[in-house]
């Protein structure tokens, strides 16, 4: 985890102009005033002077967005932890009675409705809700989403010809890729819980028994070298060819390869695999809910969307976003059938009969 934290730029607070232009926020919440000699008008609330963040989207993203909210925002700070998206909540979780965060910006859907459930998050409308279909927000606006997220198969190009790759998730299996599989340690990660639970579900959903998952994780766990304790770790490692397969999130492959040279590319599996809606939620209680509403706004605008596509190979959810990168629309993407709510029923069991039933004992969790 890292925590960044800038100092204020100026103390010149926004006016209601500045905000509504700069942010695209809502007048929700506003209130009026009238002195002697001034008309009596609605004037938008003055944005506290900190925001804090919570997000698994790493240093790249929030440093970025970072610098263009301050810079549209002079006078807010935005500090920001960068964690795994089960780490977001459950930090959130412990500071229920005295929170620190103001937005959790990142992680599956069925990471928020856990948090919903719990009564972790501020219902917030945002002002673009109609670009955002049914499926794409919690109905009463605990959440949104901003991203699609397939997941994938990932290799070395290096290393492995994509004709020898595997095609579909139980290819992973095979005995010939014994300890060339480096996985994301999963109870931290939202995206690996995802594919863990997505592949119990394939048979759970008939059967209502993870019985036939487990076995498939007990397999899959036999082929696999290493827990990387964070993504950066796992990256490296593939790489570097200390494990040439892994399984993760398609915009994080495409974008190391990318933008960073890494060795990377991915497989769709041929049977099917689950699509991830990342989120954006306000805190319950946050200390800074004008800045935080604000935030919510910025990094969600057509503008910011299209930049995430372009530079941080993100899929957007918004319906109104023009001209998005050809690998976007061209890439042909077979969704699983999943009930997510069954996901966010029984994820957490899973997850822990997978961690005292399943992984190996002599694997650690490599830090």
């Amino acid at each position: 985890m890292k925590k960044k934290k800038v100092s204020v730029l100026t103390a010149l607070t926004l006016s209601a102009a500045m905000l509504l232009s700069a942010c695209g926020g809502s007048d929700e919440g506003s209130g009026s005033t009238k002195t002697s000699g001034e008309p009596a008008e609605k004037k938008e609330a003055k944005l506290e002077e900190k925001i804090v963040v919570y997000s698994p989207h790493g240093k790249d993203i929030l440093s970025k967005f970072e610098a263009q909210f301050e810079e549209k925002n002079p006078g807010v700070d935005v500090e920001w932890l960068d964690m795994g998206s089960q780490e977001v909540l459950d930090r959130i979780r412990s500071e229920k009675n005295n929170p620190q965060a103001d937005v959790w910006w990142g992680a599956p859907s069925v990471n928020f409705d856990q948090a919903k459930d719990e009564g972790l998050l501020e219902p917030y409308e945002p002002t673009y809700s109609k670009s955002l279909d049914e499926g794409f927000h919690d109905p009463d606006w605990n959440w949104s989403g901003t991203s699609q997220t397939p997941e994938v198969i990932m290799y070395n190009s290096k290393e492995l010809k994509k004709e020898d790759a595997p095609k579909d998730w139980d290819e992973l299996l095979d005995p010939k890729w014994k300890d060339k599989i480096i996985i994301r340690y999963p109870l931290a990660s939202g995206t690996m819980r995802t594919i863990f639970s997505a592949m119990i579900y394939r048979d759970f959903k008939d059967s209502g028994d993870p019985a036939k998952g487990y076995e498939w994780l007990e397999k899959l766990d036999a082929n696999t070298k290493e827990y990387s304790a964070n993504p950066e770790m796992m990256y490296n490692k593939v790489a570097k060819g200390e494990g040439i397969l892994s399984v993760w999130a398609m915009p994080d492959v495409v974008m190391l390869k990318e933008n960073k040279n890494y060795p990377f590319e991915f497989i769709i599996p041929e049977s099917g695999t689950p699509v991830l809606t990342e989120g954006i939620a306000v805190v319950k209680g946050a200390p800074h809910p004008k800045a935080a509403e604000a935030f919510y706004e910025f990094v969600n605008t057509p503008e910011a969307a299209k930049q995430l596509a372009e530079e941080f190979y993100r899929i957007p959810t918004r319906t109104d976003v023009k001209d998005l990168p050809k690998w976007i629309t061209d890439t042909e993407i077979k969704p699983m059938d999943i009930d997510w709510k069954v996901f966010q029923k029984e994820s957490d069991g899973w997850m822990k009969h997978w961690d005292e039933n399943i992984k190996s004992g002599e694997k650690e969790i490599k830090q």
